[in-house]
């Protein structure tokens, strides 16, 4: 799992600046030191501060006034004008100076630094006597720097800045409890969507979070539950290593071209061996599996693989890719034959309960389900899952078969084991408006009611105009059989069967 460390660099812009400066040769007088500094932008002949020294800081001086505003409230300050660029070339330098402490290192412009610093930190002891030793450099360049380490980027960004020095566990509860008190401005959005969290009352990333997801989607920007799943580790934030991961691809390129399945198996199986052995190295196992077959004309075959749970098993791997090698066609001859994983996941060991089962049935659950989703595809074979929506044909969704699922309390009401797939339209007689139905007609047979209950009232999300409130009842007709009716305005509907 990946520890992913930031340093924050406040006033990047401005040690860079003042660094440059007496690089060259002291252009910055001590007069001049003494005096508040700042750099602006120029627009459409505005001329904006784009950064701003602590000293000015403390004057009243803030980013977005103008430089003639800024004067006034300070009329000895010195302006100098921005340049990005030099900023992110020094940003990216001191990143490759930072991979003495872990090869992955970068820069997160315009003021911050990511290091995935999992399997390095036993090097200086521990992630502490690490970090001490990073901030001890950096001061000794007279660089501002505060840190945070969490398992997720997007976590340690938000913490760096408001509240650093944390160091957060790699469990899920620890991370909750160190983001949940965080401010919305934590999330680094846009001004314009800060505010608007700010004006329904939400200050906090844990009132956010607890919101429904389809409450936000509507109502606000995509980059809401985007930068909430890069947060909490549910979506993945890119990165630009200068020096990447590792490419868990492997290859081998043959001699003289093949066209036997049994030669094209045992090439796989010399791959399979490799990178499960890679994979295993890491504690990971792969999710999704390519095999590409290069054909002497230049063209390729492709043989994809996806597993319910991590793999790394080469004989497993095997099975699942040979099954797919009788519909091969070899061409003229496959010259090269590539194998790897483009997905992966934690391969976590699963602990067997008292009677000896757990991890053997899961594994044989998972080997059934891998052998029936390459034979009918992966969108065949799905489970239900629910979601988030009080409206009964839209609270479940498909889901991966082995996912795993939090179901929610139970409605208050019981629900039919058979739900329609959309809602009929039926005739009702009833003696008041408001009142369960007395007899209705469905599909040419007319039911009459011998017991109802209800109303249950099912109201659509606020950000659905297309959709009615909804009154249910369930009724039993002189035969025993149970419907689940429901009235939105002043039309009647069948909806569901209990039995």
């Amino acid at each position: 799992m990946p520890r992913i460390l930031c340093v924050w660099l406040p006033d990047w812009s401005i040690t860079r600046l003042w660094h440059t400066r007496h690089r060259q040769g002291g252009a910055l007088d001590s007069a001049d030191e003494a005096r508040p500094l700042v750099l602006y932008t120029e627009r459409r002949g505005q001329r904006s501060l784009a950064a701003v020294c602590q000293r000015g800081r403390a004057l009243g001086l803030r980013p977005g006034q103008t430089l003639t505003q800024a004067m006034a409230l300070c009329p000895g300050l010195v302006a100098e004008p921005a340049q990005p660029e030099a900023d992110d070339a020094a940003l990216a330098a001191l990143a490759q100076w930072a991979t003495r402490y872990t090869p992955l290192a970068a820069a997160a412009p315009p003021d911050a630094l990511w290091l995935d610093i999992a399997g390095c930190a036993h090097l200086f002891g521990d992630e502490a006597t690490l970090v001490r030793c990073l901030l001890a450099r950096l001061g000794r360049w007279r660089l501002d720097a505060r840190f945070a380490i969490a398992p997720t980027a997007a976590a340690a960004a938000a913490l760096a800045r408001f509240a650093p020095g944390t160091l957060v566990g790699s469990d899920q509860a620890a991370l909750t409890a160190a983001l949940a008190p965080l401010p919305t401005e934590a999330l680094l959005l846009p001004a314009a969507t800060t505010k608007g969290l700010r004006r329904l009352g939400l200050r906090s990333l844990g009132q956010i979070a607890d919101l429904p997801r389809a409450e936000l989607a509507a109502r606000f920007d995509p980059a809401v539950l985007t930068r909430l799943d890069q947060c909490w580790g549910a979506a993945p934030e890119p990165m630009a290593w200068p020096s990447p991961p590792p490419d868990w691809t492997e290859q081998v390129r043959l001699a003289e071209p093949i066209g036997h399945t049994q030669a094209c198996a045992a090439v796989l199986e010399q791959l399979a061996r490799r990178l499960c052995a890679r994979l295993d190295a890491r504690s990971l196992g792969g999710l999704q599996f390519s095999a590409v077959f290069h054909i002497i004309d230049g063209s390729a075959r492709h043989i994809p693989v996806v597993t319910a749970l991590p793999v790394r098993d080469p004989a497993y791997l095997l099975r699942l890719l040979s099954a797919r090698l009788d519909g091969l066609d070899p061409g003229f001859g496959i010259e090269a034959v590539t194998l790897s994983a483009p997905v992966r996941d934690a391969a976590r060991p699963t602990q067997p309960d008292l009677m000896g089962a757990g991890a053997a049935d899961q594994g044989r659950l998972a080997a059934l389900i891998d052998t029936l989703t390459q034979r009918l595809g992966p969108a065949r074979l799905w489970r239900f899952a629910p979601r988030a929506s009080h409206i009964p044909e839209r609270a479940m969704q498909r889901a991966a078969p082995l996912c795993a699922i939090a179901w929610p309390d139970p409605p208050p009401a019981p629900r039919p084991l058979r739900l329609l797939p959309h809602p009929e339209k039926i005739m009702v007689t009833a003696m008041l408006p408001d009142d369960p139905p007395v007899q209705f007609r469905w599909r040419g047979g007319l039911h009459r009611v011998h017991a109802a209950t209800g109303p249950e009232r099912i109201a659509p999300e606020w950000w659905r105009e297309d959709a009615a409130t909804r009154d249910y009842y369930q009724v039993e007709d002189t035969c025993g059989a149970r419907f689940w009716l429901y009235r939105a305005e002043a039309d009647w509907w069948l909806h569901g069967l209990f039995a």
